[in-house]
């Protein structure tokens, strides 16, 4: 008896700002990430783009002008599907134009023709840390719902265009990080004091939960057929209680419910009542309408898609500290860590599958899982990357055992599958992919492609449908 399903949609990920580069070509606008030099989330920005500064998404590994060559070694690997997002300024500048540019609707045409082409299902991001720079300047992003109907435009074009392409859709990336990467999640600013801070994090999530169920009221209508998912991530769930003290224990499950409400409000419906204490103690006042409530209520989403790349310690009371990797907590002894110091816990996968199997009871999808190391290229002109083989095959193993838990994932694309541009650094030198791209921190490079040892890795285990990593 196999473990992984046979249709199991094994693959990779990326998102357009950190892969495409050609930031402004072919009428493309600029996004919150073409103004950022060291990462998106550092919450540091230029208010625009400055003459003689290098901005890594910039030209990124040009995946624009490479993404044939880049997918057939993906197709080489086996992959039956990949993940990438459209960059919403390619198809609306800043926003807020009456009608797309079709240049970059034709991009994405070409992209997923290429995909299919291949054997490989696209899973698409509507919006993954690129929303237009306009809408940040002019309305603090989604702190406002002047976002609502814009994004409902964006939709309708991207849903009619390629309704006969594009099967799997979530909405925004990691939506839960808007409590630690503000800028990023929502293209917003905080200001103010904690509660002012407090009330413009719920009011932005609340605007991109209406667009979310708006979203599947369209796409309803639009493509019956489609699969419209939620993305989370649950590296910011994934807290261990320092000690059994109780005051841990129950801190750990606050700190959780961070998370869990972006998938309560989307996938259940309905705010969660545990909810209403932290806005009264906070002074939270929100604009909620009826309308919102009921739109929610009667289009939720149908899966959930989530990010994996860590675990950490949680101690009550304690500051709350995170990236695009998830929280930063207290050490963790019983665990190894990569390069950047992050915790390596494959069984803490396991667990947060269980976990959202347990709570939500619909399928589930890992779309980001990878590690972030420094690769060298060796005498014999090869890059042995046996640290990034074993994270895999662990975390490989791991998603195995969930499913023999009776969780039901129906699917993994690694983050990363060629190195792109680091979202929490904007560096190059920190490396997820099976595919090394010669590029350096400084832009440096012929950008010229190299599998690694780990090709092999992940082609191994597709051929076999991961039964071998038992």
């Amino acid at each position: 008896m196999t473990v992984f399903p046979k249709d199991f949609l094994w693959g990779g990920a990326i998102a357009a700002n950190q892969a495409e580069g050609a930031w402004n070509m072919d009428g493309k606008g600029t996004a919150i990430t073409d103004v950022t030099e060291h990462g998106i989330a550092k919450n540091q920005h230029d208010k625009k783009v400055e003459p003689g500064k290098v901005y890594p998404s910039h030209e990124a590994i040009d995946f624009y002008h490479r993404y044939a060559e880049d997918l057939e070694y993906m197709a080489e690997m086996g992959f039956n599907c990949f993940r990438t997002s459209i960059a919403w300024t390619r198809i609306f500048p800043t926003g807020e134009e009456e009608t797309p540019n079709e240049k970059g609707l034709e991009f994405y045409d070409k992209l997923f023709d290429k995909m299919l082409e291949l054997g490989m299902e696209p899973i698409v991001t509507i919006s993954h840390y690129e929303t237009p720079l306009n809408l940040y300047t002019k309305y603090n992003g989604w702190e406002s719902r002047e976002l609502i109907p814009l994004f409902e435009k964006y939709c309708r074009v991207i849903f009619d265009r390629y309704k006969d392409k594009v099967k799997y859709w979530m909405t925004f990336n990691e939506m839960n990080n808007v409590h630690t990467i503000p800028y990023a999640s929502a293209a917003m600013d905080l200001t103010g004091e904690r509660s002012n801070q407090l009330r413009q994090v719920y009011q932005a999530t609340h605007n991109m939960y209406v667009a979310n169920a708006l979203a599947n009221k369209i796409a309803k209508d639009m493509m019956p057929n489609a699969h419209m998912g939620i993305m989370i991530s649950l590296s910011q769930a994934a807290g261990y209680p320092a000690t059994p003290k109780p005051e841990d224990v129950f801190g750990t499950l606050q700190f959780q419910r961070r998370t869990f409400i972006s998938a309560d409000v989307q996938i259940k419906g309905k705010y969660p009542n545990y909810v209403k204490r932290i806005w009264e103690e906070n002074d939270v006042r929100l604009d909620i309408t009826d309308e919102d409530l009921k739109l929610i209520a009667a289009y939720p989403s149908s899966y959930i898609a989530f990010s994996y790349y860590r675990s950490s310690v949680f101690e009550d009371g304690m500051k709350i500290y995170g990236d695009t990797g998830g929280v930063v907590g207290k050490e963790n002894p019983y665990l190894e860590v990569s390069d950047w110091g992050w915790p390596i816990d494959p069984l803490g996968l396991r667990w947060m599958c269980n976990v959202m199997q347990d709570r939500y009871d619909c399928p589930l999808m890992i779309v980001e899982n990878g590690l972030g190391d420094k690769d060298t290229i060796s005498e014999d002109g090869k890059i042995h990357d046996e640290a990034r083989a074993k994270y895999l095959t662990d975390h490989v193993k791991a998603i195995g055992e969930a499913i023999k838990d009776g969780c039901n994932i129906i699917g993994y694309t690694y983050w990363g599958p060629i190195d792109i541009v680091s979202a929490g650094t904007g560096e190059m030198k920190k490396r997820y992919g099976f595919i090394y791209v010669d590029k350096d921190n400084e832009g440096k490079g012929t950008l010229n492609r190299m599998k690694k040892d780990s090709f092999d890795t992940y082609k191994e285990i597709i051929e076999n449908n991961g039964e071998n990593v038992f």
